[in-house]
């Protein structure tokens, strides 16, 4: 199941890896601005031979073609970074911008999707099939895979696989387990209307922010008390702009908030209840009310037989000791989006190290990988395209 080359490949390529990443981290692009990122990525296929396209706006798709035909498995690196502060300035690849930092690890997916493409164009001549390369942009606003997928990227494939570098376990650790990976991630909108007036009078009055907070506090029974216990959700109010003065009734409240669970079914049933929950509310206080729900993206749900290959793989690469059970996350990743289009799955790849400092939280200033992650995560792209390309049974 394991191809030698390969892995010699990725040992000899291990330190241009570490210098990629480098590179890619210290000149972060947000969703949607990748321009440059996307030049390097053709620049460097191109210099491999490996035909390759731009999508649009930003974004590129590559194919490396084996001798033999077969089926087509896709591997997917996205590329955005967010708007965060680099707080470890020190570093010698911080970020040459302000505001703007790989402070998710889409820089180390990237580079580690390059190298992977690397040890792959060696051993073409062998590959009973083909291999797509997705450089995915705008992951972080869940657009980047709708887009890839209207412009071909799925076409024809057989099977996709991508990973995450995950701080939340420690390195030389691969997690990949049937079902479940991430939650969908659902955002709500909601504006009642009341009747403002003066803080003294409230008689007169329909106080926007006593509805609002009265939709807050019962809204969480949804979960509590509607759902199964063991069927995980969340449904999280971030935002409330309520009022405009200390001695002022408000007459409009403004709340946003989010939805997470596993489950279609359930996301359906949360969005029922929270239109209901907020009209109901409104009604009771003689306000009014508008509710906006938008699905964002589904859940990410590992396909069984595609998970457990991972898990092959990475334990005949690595040893059995790598594999790990990583607890389902309640994040979201747009990755769903291709397992909605073929079957497919998504690894964790740890890069937590407290000794090294790279235990921080996604999203986080001092978000930083262990570099040793790095290589694991190249060969396990390469080694599954392999494996599923060489696997007669699948």
């Amino acid at each position: 199941m394991i191809n030698r080359k390969i892995k010699d490949a990725i040992i000899r390529y291990s330190d241009e890896l570490i210098t990629l990443r480098r590179k890619l981290h210290s000149e972060p692009e947000l969703s949607w601005e990748e321009e440059n990122t996307t030049a390097f990525v053709c620049e460097y296929l191109d210099s491999l031979g490996i035909s390759n396209r731009r999508t649009e706006p930003t974004g590129v798709i590559a194919e490396i073609r084996g001798a033999e035909s077969g089926k087509t498995v896709a591997l997917r690196g996205d590329m955005d970074a967010l708007s965060v502060e680099q707080l470890k300035k020190y570093l010698p690849y911080a970020s040459k911008f302000k505001g703007k930092m790989h402070a998710c690890g889409h820089d180390a997916h990237t580079a580690m999707l390059l190298i992977a493409a690397k040890a792959l164009s060696e051993v073409k001549d062998e590959l009973p099939g083909n291999v797509r390369l997705l450089f995915q942009p705008a992951e972080e606003v869940c657009q980047g895979a709708k887009a890839m997928i209207e412009q071909g990227a799925i076409q024809d494939v057989d099977n996709v696989f991508g990973i995450h570098i995950w701080s939340q376990m420690p390195t030389q650790k691969v997690s990949c387990t049937p079902g479940p990976s991430f939650a969908s991630t659902d955002i709500f909108k909601v504006h009642f209307k009341g009747k403002g007036g003066h803080g003294a009078i409230p008689q007169d009055c329909i106080d926007a922010a006593i509805v609002a907070s009265s939709f807050v506090m019962n809204v969480q029974t949804v979960v509590s008390r509607t759902i199964d216990p063991q069927s995980p959700a969340v449904i999280t109010v971030g935002k409330m702009n309520v009022g405009t003065r200390f001695n002022v009734i408000a007459e409009n409240a403004f709340i946003e908030g989010t939805v997470r669970c596993f489950d279609k079914d359930i996301q359906d049933h949360i969005e029922e209840c929270i239109v209901r929950y907020a009209q109901n509310v409104a009604n009771m206080y003689s306000a009014t009310v508008e509710v906006e729900y938008i699905r964002g993206t589904p859940p990410v749900i590992n396909e069984e037989e595609s998970a457990k290959l991972v898990q092959k793989v990475a334990a005949e690469a690595f040893g059995e000791e790598v594999l790990y059970t990583e607890k389902p996350t309640m994040a979201g990743e747009d990755f769903s989006f291709f397992l909605d289009e073929t079957l497919g799955s998504f690894a964790f790849v740890g890069c937590g190290n407290r000794d090294k400092d790279t235990d921080w939280s996604h999203h986080h200033g001092n978000f930083d990988i262990d570099e040793d992650a790095l290589s694991i995560g190249a060969e396990l792209y390469a080694q599954y395209a392999w494996a599923f390309l060489n696997k007669k049974d699948y």
